[in-house]
C-alpha cells in the first residue's frame, strides 16, 4: 500500500536558500529512488523558512530504505546544519471516503 510522506522543515533565516537549493540539486535522486512515486515542496505564505515536502512512495519500507541512504551520503547531517529545528516526519495512508 502506498504512503504519504510530510517532511516539514524549519531553517535558519540566513539558510533558507541554500536549503531550497540543495533540494533542488538532490530531488532528481529522490525522484528517481525506487519506491518514490512523487515528490513536491510547498513554501509556507506565512514563515518562508518552513518547507513542507508532500512525497508519495509506494511503502513506508521504500521511504526508510531511502532516508538510510540519504543518511549514509551525509546528506542528512548537511541539511541538519541548515535547520533551526529538527525535521518532522509524518507518515500518512490514504482514506477512501
Amino acid at each position: 500500500m502506498s504512503v504519504t510522506v510530510f517532511l516539514e522543515l524549519q531553517s535558519k533565516p540566513e539558510s533558507r536558500d541554500e536549503l531550497k537549493a540543495t533540494f533542488k540539486n538532490i530531488l532528481p535522486e529522490t525522484r528517481s529512488f525506487e519506491g518514490c512515486l512523487h515528490v513536491e515542496v510547498k513554501e509556507n505564505q506565512e514563515d518562508l523558512c518552513n518547507l513542507v515536502l508532500i512525497e508519495k512512495w509506494d511503502s513506508r519500507q521504500h521511504h526508510e530504505k531511502y532516508f538510510e541512504w540519504r543518511a549514509e551520503t551525509g546528506a542528512i547531517e548537511a541539511l541538519g546544519t541548515m535547520l533551526a529545528q529538527p525535521p518532522a516526519i509524518r507518515y500518512f495512508f490514504d482514506v477512501d471516503i
